[in-house]
């Protein structure tokens, strides 16, 4: 996933966006944009469990 972080002139008021790929999230700041990305990521880094699925039974 491409992440970047942008500043963006809205209507005279300077807006931070994080993008994600084709997705735009704004924020106030660039400290509230900074911050985010680092939950993301620190989210994405973070083990995963995958569910024990029980095994189906093929039909005979």
């Amino acid at each position: 996933m491409k992440v970047l972080i942008q500043s963006r002139d809205r209507g005279g008021e300077r807006v931070w966006q994080v993008r994600l790929d084709q997705h735009c999230i704004s924020f106030r700041s660039e400290a509230e944009a900074r911050q985010f990305v680092a939950t993301l990521q620190a989210r994405l880094r973070a083990p995963h469990v995958l569910p024990d699925w029980p095994t189906q039974r093929r039909a005979s």
